[in-house]
């Protein structure tokens, strides 16, 4: 038997994957800040409506990557990136991620 472990490798390939990035109030204080802009701004550039309309999520390219993801691949706000980021996969992921990001493999159990 054999367990999916995760080493992150900065890829990026998680930041390109549709959905929502879920953001609570605290989060966009913290962002906004890092950014060096007031909360308003921040939101009115970077964020938008959930698909459930029930809170905001970090907007998406022309492309679907997240708007925090550089051209060199790296995160933008990577020291105070949201909780959802952060815990991915170890506290929440979905079906068939592992196929999807570089940094999954197996680690066979003895």
């Amino acid at each position: 038997m054999s367990t999916i472990v995760h080493s992150c490798r900065r890829c990026g390939a998680c930041c390109r994957w549709a959905g929502d990035v879920c953001l609570n109030d605290d989060e966009i204080g913290r962002m906004a800040e890092y950014l060096e802009m007031t909360e308003e701004a921040f939101i009115n550039r970077y964020c938008r409506l959930r698909r459930n309309r029930r809170g905001l999520s970090l907007a998406e390219r022309e492309n679907g990557a997240c708007i925090m993801l550089r051209e060199d691949g790296r995160c933008r706000i990577q020291e105070v990136k949201p909780a959802q980021c952060a815990d991915f996969p170890r506290k929440w992921n979905f079906p068939g991620w592992e196929q999807l990001c570089p940094g999954a493999g197996r680690e066979d159990e003895a």
